[in-house]
Order: C-alpha cells, then sequence, then structure tokens
C-alpha cells in the first residue's frame, strides 16, 4: 500500500473516531434549555454550577409535586405553592406536613429567578439552592419535615422509582451516582428558574394588544406617578425592588418597615416575625421585609408576610394610611407611629374612587395562562 493511501486511510480513521465521539458527546449531553422570555425581560442569572437544561427541570418539576419528598410522604412543594395561586397557597400562614404552622406566608414562585433575595427577611439567602435547603431540612418550623433520622428513607424513595431512575441519567450524565441530596435540590430549583411568566392584561396593553378601562388607566398613572408612590418599592419589570439578571448591578436589597405593627408603641414586632432584625439584632431592622413582586397580586391573598391583610382593598388602605392602628389585644400599637418605619411609607391623600381604581389596576397584573400552564403543572395529576 503507497505511503499516500496509508495517509489517507488515517485521516479517513481520525476523522470517524471524532464523529463517533461528538455523536456519543451530544447523546450524552442535556439538550440545552430555551428560555421563553417575556419581551423585555432580560436573561436571567444562573449559577455556573447548575446550568439549566430541558432534562433538569422535567425532573425538577415531578420531585416539585412529589409527596415522597416529604419526611412523611404526604406533603410537596407544590403543597404550598399552587399553581392556580401564582405559587402561593392561599393561607396567612404555611402549614408544614405536621401539621406545624409557619410563622409566614408562601410567596409567589412565578419569576423568581429574577429576586435577588429568596425569603421574607434573610438578606443571606441569595440562591434557589441554598434557599432550597430550608423547607426540605428546617425544623423549626417543620415544613417538608426531612431529618438526619429519616433523609436516607427519603432518598431510597427517589431512587427506586423507575422514572427517575432513567431521567436523572439524563440530566446528570456521566456521574456514578445521579440521584443524590445534591441533584435532587439541583433539579427542583431549575423547574423553579423555568417558571418565568408575563401575559397578563397590562403586558398585553403595553403591546397594544390589550384596552384598559378608564379605572384601570387612573390606576395604572396613580400607581406609577408621584401621588401615590407605590412604584418606589414596586417599579421594576417584575413589580419589587429586588432584582438580580445578567448584567445587573450590584446593589444591596432593601427591606422595609411598612408600619404594620407597634407593639405597646416600642416599634416592636410580634416574635418571630420581626423581619430583618431576627438575624442583626440591629434596631433598625425591626418590622423589615421584602416588597414582594406584585404580578398576579389579584390571586396571592391574603397580603403582608404574616397574612394579617386578608384583601387588596385592605391593602391599598393600609398604605394609603402611612401604617395601620390596632387598638385592643395583644397586637395593640399604632404601626403609623412606629419609630423604625421606612420613611416611604407616608400618609397619601386618596378618594374611594382613587383606591378602588388602583386595585382595579393591579387586578391586570395577573397572568391567567400561567396559572394553568401545562409546562408548570402537577404531572401526578394526568
Amino acid at each position: 500500500m503507497s505511503r499516500a493511501r496509508r495517509w489517507s486511510l488515517t485521516l479517513v480513521g481520525i476523522a470517524t473516531a471524532a464523529f463517533v465521539v461528538q455523536s456519543m458527546a451530544s447523546a450524552s449531553a442535556p439538550r440545552e434549555y430555551r428560555w421563553e422570555l417575556p419581551k423585555g425581560f432580560p436573561k436571567p442569572n444562573v449559577p455556573s454550577n447548575n446550568p439549566m437544561s430541558a432534562a433538569k427541570v422535567a425532573v425538577g418539576r415531578r420531585l416539585f409535586y412529589d409527596v415522597r419528598l416529604s419526611g412523611n410522604g404526604t406533603q410537596s412543594c407544590g403543597s404550598c405553592h399552587r399553581q392556580e395561586l401564582a405559587f402561593t397557597d392561599g393561607k396567612a400562614q404555611a402549614i408544614g406536613s405536621t401539621g406545624q404552622a409557619h410563622p409566614r406566608g408562601a410567596q409567589s414562585l412565578i419569576n423568581v429567578v429574577y429576586n435577588s433575595t429568596l425569603t421574607w427577611a434573610n438578606p443571606s439567602l441569595v440562591t434557589l439552592e441554598r434557599q432550597m435547603e430550608v423547607p426540605l431540612f428546617s425544623a423549626d418550623p417543620v415544613e417538608m419535615g426531612v431529618t438526619d433520622a429519616n433523609k436516607d428513607q427519603v432518598l431510597r424513595r427517589i431512587l427506586k422509582d423507575p422514572w427517575y431512575k432513567a431521567r436523572f441519567q439524563k440530566a446528570f450524565p456521566g456521574q456514578k451516582q445521579p440521584i443524590t441530596w445534591s441533584t435532587i435540590i439541583k433539579s427542583i430549583a431549575s423547574f423553579q428558574r423555568s417558571l418565568v411568566s408575563a401575559d397578563s392584561r397590562y403586558d398585553r396593553y403595553l403591546t397594544g394588544k390589550e384596552r384598559f378601562t378608564a379605572a384601570e388607566k387612573r390606576g395604572m398613572e396613580l400607581f406609577m406617578g408621584e401621588r401615590a408612590e407605590c412604584h418606589h418599592c414596586h417599579g421594576s419589570f417584575i413589580f419589587n425592588d429586588q432584582v438580580t439578571y445578567k448584567g445587573s448591578p450590584n446593589v444591596k436589597p432593601l427591606f422595609h418597615n411598612t408600619g404594620l405593627y407597634n407593639l405597646g408603641g416600642t416599634g416592636a414586632f410580634p416574635e418571630p416575625n420581626r423581619g430583618v432584625f431576627e438575624l442583626t439584632g440591629v434596631a433598625k431592622d425591626m418590622g423589615a421585609f421584602k416588597a414582594p413582586s406584585l404580578r398576579n397580586v389579584g390571586v396571592t391573598a391574603p397580603y403582608m408576610h404574616d397574612g394579617s391583610v386578608p384583601t387588596l382593598e385592605a391593602a391599598v388602605e393600609h398604605y394609603a394610611g402611612a401604617g395601620r392602628n390596632i387598638t385592643d389585644g395583644p397586637l395593640a400599637g399604632d404601626g403609623r407611629a412606629n419609630p423604625y418605619k421606612d420613611p416611604l411609607i407616608t400618609q397619601i391623600e386618596l378618594t374611594a374612587g382613587d383606591k378602588a381604581d388602583l386595585v382595579a389596576f393591579l387586578k391586570t397584573l395577573t397572568d391567567r395562562r400561567v396559572l394553568t400552564d401545562k409546562r408548570f403543572s402537577d404531572p401526578f395529576k394526568r
């Protein structure tokens, strides 16, 4: 055989081997996740150690709704984050798997990928992976109820499931043991990051696809203007003041005392709901909680961190009055005079019509499509 012929065959062999290796890698690598971002929404931040993939999101969705992931096998993440309620639960205080009441309400998970902090009052919880450890393993209050005593048993429930065996291999290729607590948490976090939505009447109004009523227009002008001043704490594209995304500035997250309580005129909030103060012990942090996103606020009642404001009308009344005055009982005190109240919370002169207009506008922020979107629904209900 001539030297040229041998060289030609060698090149063919190298090319064939390279093609086979590339094909094997393509077959084993998780399919890239395609974001379906609303117009005007920036690209989300995603941790480098947990990149998005369609396989991981699919596994995370199933885990999110799987009651076997709780210690006693009775509760899933979806129990406190119901899709039809914008991934809240409609309760003033969330109830854990053992029946213990959480001191705070379940927050909406829609657009959570854009939140710079992830609980009502903890500035240090800034990734969904770290936050997921709280509901899974917290002992006080008990949420999912996974403990050192039962965590191996809970993990075995997932390990034995043929669906998970096959899908985890695709979501975490190359790992000797793809099903671990770490990969479970990463999968759920990936599913939560996929919950992006902005198809409300407000969004369609901005693009000329929807018309507002006169009341809704007046309410929007009040909300965005300096008279009602709502936009100071709810002025971002997800209607809060804590946002993060690719290229966003690195700013200190804001928390606010809105004059909800003032126990005995001391400025105190009821324990254990004293806001950032619970972590810092610093007086100025008393009653400081995050301003949640107002997207889908029409279906996420009751309001505030402890669900103590029952309706949108009552919430508007609270802010118009610069706080609330509780006249009797163990929580008595004039929140309007709380010494730690945020300076932004001031008396606003609004007529009854103005308040009704604001409520009308707030109701336009609900994306009805996301409340039934099959991509985010409970797979066990099929």
